[in-house]
């Protein structure tokens, strides 16, 4: 790549680098830190997480979490969404992440759609038995500026 094109993207990167440090993903790192222990229910084979002691120390405590909500066509509720560390390109449900990198939240509040980031604070509860939901839950939740 030549020094123009690499002045260019970085350019129009600048303002994406600014708002990303300004966005805390630190809590993310920490929720990746999970194993699975395979076991086996009436529908077969189940990967059941086994939650490391930092995350076990973050349940029922408030945590901010910064991410992208997930888009699903005719799903999208202003007060029950899906967070995920990753853009919807590479989320859980959509590309190469996994299920610690998304978090089912409950808001207080409605909100509106959006793509950028934005910040979730809220009650953190570990879910390793309800197939139904997401292992990590923001209960509680607000919408943070």
């Amino acid at each position: 790549m030549n020094m123009k094109n690499f002045i260019i993207i970085a350019l129009l990167m600048s303002p994406l680098m600014s708002l990303a440090q300004e966005m805390d993903f630190t809590i993310w790192s920490k929720l990746a830190n999970v194993e699975y222990e395979k076991s086996e229910d009436e529908y077969g084979e189940v990967y059941i997480p086994d939650f490391s002691d930092e995350i076990e120390k973050m349940a029922d405590t408030e945590i901010v979490l910064a991410g992208y909500i997930m888009p699903f066509e005719g799903m999208f509720s202003p007060k029950h969404i899906f967070l995920s560390s990753l853009p919807s390109a590479a989320c859980y449900f959509c590309g190469s992440g996994g299920p610690e990198s998304v978090a089912e939240v409950y808001l207080d509040e409605p909100i509106e759609f959006t793509n950028e980031i934005v910040q979730i604070k809220g009650i953190l509860k570990l879910n390793a038995t309800d197939y139904n939901q997401m292992m990590y839950i923001l209960d509680e939740a607000k919408m943070i500026d």
